[in-house]
């Protein structure tokens, strides 16, 4: 498997959340596909692409440093109800 097959495979993975083994045959054989995954992950492929993707994100747009987020949620409180809340007086 060439390697641009092999990125478009593992790409549809991430992009579609489907099991390595749900992979349509179309894209390559999962197990092949899963290997050079992990291969490439461990060599800091990916890692590298993401750092490479943001300097030049940086570059043509900018990027605020001072300021990020890696991840959130919001979500109700989970004793938000009233049946949890003590009755005022």
């Amino acid at each position: 498997m060439n390697d641009r097959q092999a990125m478009s495979a593992i790409f549809y993975i991430l992009r579609t959340g489907c099991q390595w083994n749900a992979l349509p045959r179309s894209l390559g054989a999962s197990s092949t596909v899963h290997d050079r995954f992990q291969e490439w992950r461990k060599a800091g492929v990916f890692k590298r692409m993401w750092i490479d993707g943001l300097l030049e994100y940086d570059k043509k747009t900018g990027i605020d440093w001072e300021w990020q987020a890696m991840d959130g949620v919001i979500t109700k409180a989970p004793l938000g109800e009233k049946k949890y809340r003590s009755k005022s007086n």
